[in-house]
């Protein structure tokens, strides 16, 4: 039986372009089982306001996606 290793995330070390940002997000959350409904979500919501809004919107979702892969 081969067990699935677990995935860290974390946005420190990211490019900081908002885009860039959003797509290691957007990869996180399908790789942690997110719904496509899910991730459209986080996305349309960190892009409704500010670079700051942004950043703690991603790193919230950043930190589901660690919370479901925990061992």
């Amino acid at each position: 039986m081969t067990m699935k290793k677990k995935k860290y995330y974390s946005l420190v070390g990211q490019d900081g372009n908002a885009f860039s940002l959003m797509g290691y997000t957007k990869i996180a959350m399908r790789e942690s089982g997110f719904s496509e409904e899910e991730v459209t979500a986080v996305l349309n919501e960190a892009k409704s306001s500010d670079y700051n809004h942004l950043l703690v919107t991603l790193d919230a979702a950043i930190q589901k996606c660690n919370d479901r892969n925990l061992p």
